[in-house]
């Protein structure tokens, strides 16, 4: 379940102290679901305000309420049944990244999903007053939650004993906040939508990944041993790979080829998927003093 934690510590009267972590496939699919998905939603809204065309800001919003709701169930699977996700809603705790986590994600889900069949409704309406400002006020509410979403799966690892997580806790909130804008700009350009603004901003997440990759390879820390050692060390650096240095190279030396921007796209998508999976390893493997 997502609520327990990994790894052993010296055991106790012979059991460890702390359980391993039982996290399946859906884990690091809705963390790369909801961040893709938040940032979406941020982009719409930056995109309407910035004279953006109404079909990116549209696809946008669509990519942002297809996310939320797929979240929620992806998150209920793991963790078993769904009465536990309900106990979950029962109170608010602002110390505790799990409960602001979930309750960003009903927020966001509710918010995203109002926000594109408002905007349907109020295009097949002929406009009325009404339904925009219901888009709107949507839009700005899932734009706000969208940013949370996109970082806050990096703080609630962060947040957790396992070293390889809490020592990097500053970092993988920004890590994968740039793996979503990334995310979410490559599903746009697959979707046809090959503006400068867009390119630009894909540029400027994977300089973002590229960075960060370089940070967290040269970083004397023996805490990043399960990041970088092994399997799950290839997959990290092949996940860097595609999200940072591959396809900023082809977004600055061919943004005017179409194939060049679909391949960066997809290289985009696949790292950013990978680099959940490989944090979500490496919190696995990782083996406490």
């Amino acid at each position: 379940m997502l609520v327990e934690m990994t790894d052993d510590l010296q055991p106790y009267y012979g059991f460890p102290l702390l359980k391993r972590a039982v996290w399946t496939w859906e884990i690091p699919s809705y963390f790369f679901v909801g961040g893709t998905a938040g940032a979406a939603a941020l982009i719409a809204a930056v995109a309407r305000r910035s004279g953006g065309s109404d079909a990116l800001v549209r696809d946008a919003r669509w990519i942002a309420a297809a996310g939320a709701a797929l979240s929620p169930p992806l998150l209920i699977s793991d963790l078993g049944r769904p009465e536990r996700f309900l106990n979950m809603l029962r109170v608010f705790k602002i110390q505790s990244p799990m409960s602001v986590g979930v309750w960003t994600l009903v927020a966001f889900s509710s918010a995203a999903g109002a926000a594109a069949f408002a905007d349907l409704a109020h295009r097949t309406s002929g406009g009325k007053l009404p339904v925009r400002i219901v888009a709107d006020a949507s839009e700005v509410l899932s734009a706000a939650t969208g940013l949370v979403l996109s970082t806050y799966t990096g703080v609630l690892l962060g947040a957790t004993a396992i070293p390889v997580w809490s020592r990097n806790a500053r970092v993988m909130p920004l890590h994968f906040g740039a793996s979503s804008v990334g995310a979410a700009v490559s599903t746009l350009e697959l979707l046809g939508h090959r503006t400068r603004a867009l390119n630009r901003i894909g540029i400027g997440a994977s300089l973002a990944e590229t960075a960060l990759a370089l940070y967290l390879e040269t970083r004397e820390d023996e805490a990043l041993t399960p990041l970088r050692d092994g399997t799950n060390g290839q997959l990290a650096r092949a996940a860097s790979v595609l999200s940072g240095p591959l396809p900023l190279a082809l977004r600055i030396l061919a943004s005017r080829s179409p194939t060049a921007r679909r391949v960066a796209a997809l290289s985009t998508i696949s790292g950013s998927l990978l680099t959940r999976v490989a944090w979500i390893q490496a919190g696995k493997a990782d083996k406490q003093p």
